[in-house]
């Protein structure tokens, strides 16, 4: 509860100060700012309705695809850099340009 309270701030804190992320654009980017205790989780589909096909600490490597928006979150197709074949979504609020 604690974590998803956090985690909520910080999407507010940013669409409060107008800065948008970057992970809107195609290209290399890394998870960031995620949990200690938690891992940002890659779905078959854009959405948390779709199963987690694995977690990802913060620093792991992705190539982002594109990006959509989707039920409030803005979803990207990614792939892992070092398994180009694993290939899934994530949420953008997770992600830093590298």
């Amino acid at each position: 509860m604690r974590k998803a309270i956090f985690t909520a701030l910080a999407v507010v804190l940013g669409a409060v100060s107008g800065a948008e992320p970057a992970a809107a654009s195609p290209g290399r980017y890394e998870v960031f700012g995620v949990g200690e205790d938690d891992m940002l989780k890659m779905r078959a589909g854009p959405g948390t309705g779709y199963v987690v096909i694995v977690g990802l600490p913060n620093g792991t490597v992705l190539r982002v695809h594109n990006c959509q928006p989707m039920g409030g979150t803005r979803w990207c197709s990614v792939s892992l850099e070092r398994a180009r074949g694993l290939k899934g979504y994530v949420s953008w609020a997770y992600l830093r340009k590298l």
